[in-house]
């Protein structure tokens, strides 16, 4: 067995001068029960991947490389067993004489490398890859043998519909994807997952298989799996790789058989404080004193997808304490949360929004949480139970948050409870983040600093990503949301009871210094966080 300079992280990356002695104790700390030190110091933010696989490249003398496109000899997953791999973050790649290559995210767990020697009775020689294009490369080998498409149909003889769906359902938990699409065509499946916000293919399934794995998803969710004809909605709670994640799922006939939706809602990633969304200090403070109110209507606004759920149930979580009543109406539930009382609209036994929401106001609440105001009636009780000293939360489908008043109006509620009610309304948007492992810096041109200036802002340099195997070439990795944020003053009450154009309450607002969606994305675009064309893509300049 060869000898080895075992050095410990913490001291190589002190030499290398990324982080400091006190960072490092701070990371120890903090970190879980079990946790490496690399997993704590990534989760922690006080590092990137590429930061660290850079160190260990360089300190170690081992190279780094990405699987994205690598040709990995599938044979060798013979000599390792998956759930040795996973556990250990290791993939075989090559063999040459008796040397075998291995990937592995810790190139310094020397236990791993003894044990893997012993066992296989090669020498291995480790090199570095990041923990998603490991996971990534041990679902795609080790269960579809995907370059052969005749080795593959055999494969998908051999391998039960129950393996099928569960390979699915852990590789969209490792791509951090928000919905998974099985769509049937005319000669097979196609598997396609959204992550950050754009679908995108996986991989095919042969035809034959449409029917069994359907079969299987309905039976994993209590559908009836003998009606095909109708749509039909589920949902499941499971483990996927010691993750609890919540899956709701759709079914829609087609053309060519069944359709199947699931999204993917991570529970250990919902339960998020207000500090963890992305707020400017600015609306984080005026946003946490109106929650802080004992009564009134507070609106959310934006498209679906646009991170709503997150803002209502952290904060939500903020005010849940043992001395309030708590009471939800949602369609459909998305999250349960301990001490809160949750009730799931259900229009077939006439459990409306309205009707949950009269129920719930016999039951002596503190705070209402109404999913969705969609009628006027689920309108007219919300502003009614903001004004009997009720904290109501809800949303509204409008496109900035001005917009959500004529909206009130249009569904035929009193202007003067409209006015006596709204506290304040909030309008979000999710951008695309700038990848942190391949971000550059560039000068700003000239129509971008114009813009930047219309809006008071200054700006010399654009941050973008390069594009790079963590991102997967696209330049962006994970979501944050920009926020606009109305608290309705007396002025603005006055307004509204004059039937001044929302013209002349923007203007005021914009003269109070109110931030507009696109001037919290341009602030974020100057901090380097995302690009202007993602905030340009969900934020009009008006």
């Amino acid at each position: 067995m060869a000898v080895r300079n075992k050095k410990k992280l913490g001291d190589l990356l002190k030499e290398s001068g990324v982080l400091t002695e006190e960072q490092i104790v701070e990371a120890l700390q903090k970190k879980k029960n079990g946790q490496k030190l690399g997993d704590a110091l990534l989760e922690q933010g006080y590092i990137t991947e590429q930061q660290l696989l850079e160190v260990l490249e360089i300190h170690l003398d081992i190279p780094s490389v990405s699987l994205y496109r690598y040709p990995i000899d599938k044979d060798l997953m013979q000599l390792v067993s998956k759930e040795v791999a996973r556990r250990q973050l290791l993939i075989p790649l090559t063999q040459k004489e008796n040397v075998i290559t291995v990937a592995m995210n810790d190139p310094m767990d020397y236990f791993a490398i003894d044990d893997l020697e012993l066992s296989t009775g090669f020498v291995v020689k480790p090199v570095i890859a990041s923990k998603d294009d490991i996971l990534q490369s041990i679902n795609k080998y080790y269960d579809s043998n995907e370059p052969d498409e005749a080795e593959q149909e055999e494969m998908y003889d051999d391998a039960p519909a129950i393996r099928i769906m569960d390979q699915i359902l852990q590789t969209g938990v490792h791509l951090r994807a928000s919905d998974i699409h099985i769509d049937p065509n005319e000669v097979n499946l196609t598997i396609r997952y959204r992550v950050d916000g754009v679908l995108r293919t996986e991989r095919t399934i042969p035809k034959r298989l449409q029917n069994s794995l359907i079969a299987r998803t309905k039976i994993l969710s209590n559908l009836n799996i003998t009606e095909t004809r109708l749509p039909q909605d589920g949902r499941i709670r499971l483990t996927v790789d010691e993750k609890p994640i919540d899956l709701r799922i759709s079914t829609l006939p087609t053309v060519f058989g069944e359709k199947v939706v699931i999204r993917i809602l991570d529970l250990s990633n919902i339960f998020k404080r207000l500090t963890d969304l992305d707020f400017s200090q600015d609306n984080l403070v005026q946003f946490e004193k109106l929650i802080e109110n004992p009564a009134g209507l507070i609106l959310l606004t934006g498209p679906t997808g646009s991170g709503k759920t997150s803002t209502l149930y952290a904060s939500i979580n903020k005010l849940n304490r043992e001395d309030v009543n708590i009471i939800t109406v949602e369609d459909p539930v998305e999250y349960q949360l301990d001490g809160i009382n949750q009730v799931q609209v259900n229009n077939a036994v006439g459990l409306t929004f309205a009707a949950g929401l009269r129920s719930i106001l016999r039951q002596d609440p503190n705070i209402i949480m109404v999913g969705e105001i969609r009628d006027r009636e689920t309108a007219e009780i919300a502003v009614r139970s903001a004004l009997t000293g009720h904290l109501v939360f809800s949303t509204l489908h409008t496109n900035s948050a001005v917009a959500a008043i004529p909206r009130l109006f249009d569904m035929e509620v009193e202007p003067y409870l409209v006015v006596s009610s709204l506290s304040g309304i909030m309008a979000q948007r999710l951008v695309k983040k700038v990848c942190k492992d391949c971000k550059q810096t560039r000068e700003a041109t000239l129509m971008e600093k114009t813009l930047f200036e219309k809006r008071g802002l200054k700006l010399d340099h654009i941050h973008e990503g390069a594009g790079c195997n963590s991102c997967k070439g696209t330049g962006y990795k994970g979501r944050m949301a920009i926020h606009e944020l109305l608290v309705i003053d007396d002025k603005i009450r006055h307004m509204m009871m004059n039937n001044n154009s929302i013209t002349d309450i923007k203007t005021y607002i914009r003269e109070n210094g109110m931030k507009f969606l696109i001037d919290d994305g341009l602030i974020k675009v100057q901090q380097g966080l995302t690009t202007m064309e993602e905030v340009l893509r969900v934020a009009a300049d008006d």
